[in-house]
């Protein structure tokens, strides 16, 4: 069977251990352009990374095994995932490639693999690749891997993220404190929103190789929180280290998450016209009080696994034109098909020009309701369906929740754990019931 390099977000693992070493490195160069429809003689592939210290010599050493293969190699540099997925199709790339890691920190990075159409390899893409790298007729050639020439790509993604949400401008004067993670919006966050007119208040902004996300960044939202209240910002928007989240903080240092923009977003777009087929996407993670927020609106909620490319895939299907994450990877199709923290940045400020409301106002349209996770230990993975009592229990559960809650049973992919997910209205009801699953999985399946 061939071995699985691609997880949910492309390669991922410790920068100079397989399969981040060189030699593996060197044959996924080779494997993507080997596995790229025959179309031309030579394919052209963008190469971004963020600011990783690993970041430069594993791009190196991919270019050197896609030059082996035919492949013709362009260096954005340090520059963010959604720059090189818009970069890719605005300047017919066969590919985009980008060097991170993405929230994780230093010491680990990634590849992931972005298509002509500036769209995230389906899985059917990446398990032709795995199969290319696993096909040992074919030897990447020795010989020394050349330095890459760092080409500057920023002003044509800056005047895309500009033209394509311009009522963000209104606001400009307003005091924004913006957290880069120090990481791939360094070089480009501060800038844009300078250009819009607004007074920047920079957290983040200084990598050093080994410093992104390291106590800041959108999974670490409280100094940014601090920085709101105390410099008096209208808002703050904090990144992550490959800039395709993004995660806000309120006038009154709240933090706002993936699934209150996704609230403000669709209701927005839904008012102007622009909502296709009246729906959005959002992954098993989004807390059912943004299900029921849509649903007052007249809005669909469609639900997929957890990963951007899977709210993606979702997207196409359906031809819709927003999706997202909790975690803040939101996907305006109009735009890009691609998580995109200055575009979602952009939006919220539009949304806000165009409503006159502040982020606070339009944030507390979203009610979360309690949730409750409990994790069981198993012995065995059985269909739970094939339990009758277990599933009794979880029929039962799901009953008295109606459409006020919601209930995900599922088994770990990498642990000997069934995980049970609660949301309803009343917490001390919701860990009752969970409990009462519990229960039953230990009494069957411990």
């Amino acid at each position: 069977m061939t071995e699985r390099l691609f997880g949910t977000d492309g390669v991922r693992g410790r920068a100079g251990s397989p399969p981040l070493d060189v030699c593996t490195v060197r044959r996924l160069g080779a494997a993507l352009v080997r596995a790229l429809p025959r179309a031309s003689v030579e394919h052209s592939l963008l190469i971004g990374r963020d600011t990783r210290e690993s970041g430069e010599w594993i791009g190196r050493e991919l270019a050197h095994g896609a030059r082996t293969a035919g492949g013709l190699v362009t260096s954005a540099g340090v520059i963010s995932t959604p720059a090189v997925a818009y970069l890719t199709r605005e300047s017919e790339f066969d590919a985009g490639v980008v060097i991170s890691a993405s929230h994780n920190p230093f010491e680990d990075n990634g590849i992931k693999v972005f298509s002509g159409a500036g769209e995230k390899f389906t899985e059917r893409l990446e398990a032709e690749i795995e199969q290319v790298v696993a096909d040992a007729s074919w030897t990447v050639p020795d010989g020394e891997a050349a330095s890459l020439e760092d080409g500057d790509f920023s002003p044509r993604y800056l005047a895309h993220a500009r033209a394509a949400l311009p009522g963000a401008q209104a606001l400009g004067g307003s005091r924004l404190a913006v957290d880069c993670a120090n990481g791939a919006t360094t070089v480009l966050a501060p800038r844009l929103f300078a250009e819009l007119g607004f007074d920047v208040v920079p957290l983040g902004c200084a990598p050093d190789g080994r410093n992104i996300n390291l106590a800041c960044g959108s999974t670490h939202p409280e100094p940014l929180a601090r920085a709101v209240v105390e410099r008096g910002c209208r808002l703050g928007v904090a990144f992550d280290g490959d800039g395709d989240r993004a995660i806000f903080v309120d006038h009154l240092g709240r933090i706002v998450d993936g699934d209150a923009i996704m609230l403000l977003a669709a209701r927005y777009l839904q008012s102007i016209g622009h909502l296709r087929n009246h729906a959005i996407v959002a992954t098993v993670m989004s807390n059912i009080g943004l299900e029921i927020g849509l649903r007052e609106g007249g809005i669909g909620l469609v639900r997929c696994p957890v990963g951007d490319k899977y709210v993606m895939e979702e997207m196409i299907r359906r031809d819709l034109s927003l999706g997202g994450e909790q975690s803040g990877h939101i996907i305006f199709s109009e735009f890009l098909f691609t998580g995109d923290g200055l575009v979602t940045a952009l939006n919220v400020l539009q949304v806000m020009a165009a409503t006159g409301r502040e982020l606070a106002d339009l944030a507390s349209e979203l009610t979360t309701y309690p949730q409750v996770l409990l994790n069981v230990r198993v012995r065995v993975k059985k269909d739970l369906r094939e339990v009758p009592q277990i599933a009794a229990v979880v029929s039962g559960v799901e009953r008295r929740l109606g459409d006020t809650g919601r209930l995900l049973v599922r088994y770990s992919g990498t642990e000997p754990l069934l995980r049970i997910m609660l949301e309803g209205q009343d917490q001390d009801q919701i860990r009752a019931w969970a409990e009462e699953i519990a229960s039953e999985v230990r009494t069957h399946l411990a």
